[in-house]
């Protein structure tokens, strides 16, 4: 197999809280009709395994291209199942549940869960737009649980405003919201698993709540975590914690930058257009919107044909 630059075709998930941005920004072919919240670019879970979309490989999942090349496209011939990246762009027409994952002791601990770490890349934000990260220095699990019981969490949370171009780091335990009127690129370790604690009372189309995980949240939430261990990002290296690196990138229309083998890397484009050349491959375009894997031993270029942001994520 050659290697080459791969691209995937999105799954779309139906939120309460999604719209149509999806479409309107990127172009992308969204369902009619329906409130398309998170499009998920590059997933390796049981029941959602991206399928490559392009080149000799089309047809085949993450998955099953790397069981079949694990040194060409990893670098690892003994490389571990799943892929250990979930990537997704998120609509947020309205703000999300108020949530919490859980990191790898409370899931032994509990018997249930898979842990998650994320962070979400903030790719435009409308006026007065903000997230919800962390809890309030000085808040208890008791004073936490009543607020539930009360419906007064959101008080209990730390409101942050934000602006395009930051990137938030959000470590397991961290509880959490995303406001309305944002359009995020979100990277997380490969999980599901999330506990919401409130929903700000919201019903769905048929009229019933959504489901809570109180019992969970609480059993996950990381009470003495500081709001200052949750910083913020806008150049250069965006997150480099154990599971995952990003680096954001911003090339001007005619650059060129090498892509040398040894590692595999995800690129992520947030705008502009261009092409993937390879030495002994087709090239391969991209444009806003879309998130390509880089196999480890391809050797090429990217060249911009124009202004274009990026983010790079490696493990």
């Amino acid at each position: 197999m050659k290697p080459y630059p791969l691209k995937f075709g999105p799954i779309y998930k139906q939120r309460i809280w999604g719209g149509r941005k999806l479409q309107e920004v990127f172009g992308k072919e969204l369902p009619a009709g329906e409130r398309i919240g998170e499009s998920w670019e590059l997933a390796d879970l049981p029941k959602d395994r991206s399928v490559i979309a392009n080149g000799e490989l089309a047809g085949l999942s993450i998955r099953e291209v790397i069981e079949k090349y694990p040194k060409e496209i990893t670098g690892d011939k003994d490389f571990p199942a799943p892929f250990p990246l979930l990537i997704k762009i998120l609509d947020a027409e309205d703000v999300l549940s108020v949530q919490v994952h859980p990191d790898p002791q409370t899931c032994k601990r509990t018997g249930q869960g898979e842990p998650k770490t994320e962070c979400w890349y903030v790719i435009s934000a409308a006026p007065g737009a903000v997230i919800y990260k962390g809890l309030k220095d000085g808040v208890t699990k008791e004073q936490f649980a009543r607020a539930i019981e009360q419906g007064t969490v959101a008080d209990m949370l730390v409101r942050v405003p934000v602006t395009e171009g930051e990137c938030h780091f959000l470590p397991a335990g961290t509880a959490h919201a995303i406001g309305r009127g944002l359009l995020i690129a979100e990277i997380q370790t490969p999980s599901d698993t999330t506990y919401r604690v409130f929903d700000w009372n919201r019903l769905d189309d048929a009229g019933n709540a959504r489901e809570l995980h109180i019992e969970q949240a609480l059993e996950s939430i990381h009470f003495d975590m500081s709001s200052d261990d949750l910083g913020v990002a806008t150049m250069g290296r965006l997150v480099d914690c154990e599971y995952f690196k990003i680096d954001k990138g911003h090339q001007s229309k005619n650059c060129e930058v090498l892509l040398s083998p040894g590692k595999m890397k995800t690129l992520i484009f947030m705008s502009g257009s261009g092409t993937i050349l390879g030495t002994e491959a087709d090239p391969v375009e991209f444009c806003a919107g879309d998130c390509i894997l880089v196999p480890a031993a391809f050797e090429g270029a990217v060249r911009f044909a124009d202004d274009t942001q990026y983010l790079t994520v490696t493990l």
